[in-house]
């Protein structure tokens, strides 16, 4: 991602948190990109129980309203999407990975670790700066320094979605 990019994200993350917050939700992504249509703001919210129509629908207001007044965005058009991240919901923070232990993660690597670049398995919690995942019935341990993408995973062998 170009530094222009990477500036933009955090002026609208700092304006976006408390937004979030007062909405009772989590950010757990900012992405903005160029796409086909043109340029797209991309918002995903996240909290307990689960995220609304209304929770997205409402955020979205309150956000738009706030980088039109403070001039946050670039000259050029854009789209604001404001949705939950869905059933393979990225994992970004120490949090993330303590907060889903036990689920089903994929997690994929810059560098190889113990020869692989993808582990598909449990997730077993953080230990310091290491996931701890067991994959086929082994153990790993992957820096997070080395992710490049992890994402929870459909469980479809117990029959149900935890």
């Amino acid at each position: 991602m170009e530094n222009a990019e990477r500036k933009l994200e955090k002026a609208i993350c700092e304006v976006l948190h408390p937004i979030v917050e007062e909405n009772s939700c989590e950010l757990v992504d900012i992405k903005y990109m160029r796409e086909r249509g043109g340029r797209i703001l991309r918002i995903f919210l996240d909290k307990e129980g689960g995220i609304t129509v209304d929770d997205c629908a409402n955020v979205s207001r309150e956000l738009s309203v706030v980088l039109d007044a403070y001039d946050i965005m670039p000259q050029h058009s854009y789209t604001l999407e404001v949705s939950s991240p869905g059933l393979r919901r990225p994992l970004k923070r120490h949090s993330d990975y303590e907060r889903f232990k036990g689920r089903k993660v994929k997690i994929k690597t810059t560098d190889p670790v113990e020869d692989r670049k993808i582990f598909s398995g449990t997730l077993l919690g953080m230990e310091g700066e290491m996931i701890l995942m067991e994959v086929d019935g082994r153990s790993y341990s992957v820096p997070l320094a080395s992710v490049s993408r992890a994402n929870l995973e459909i469980d479809f062998g117990k029959g149900a979605i935890k």
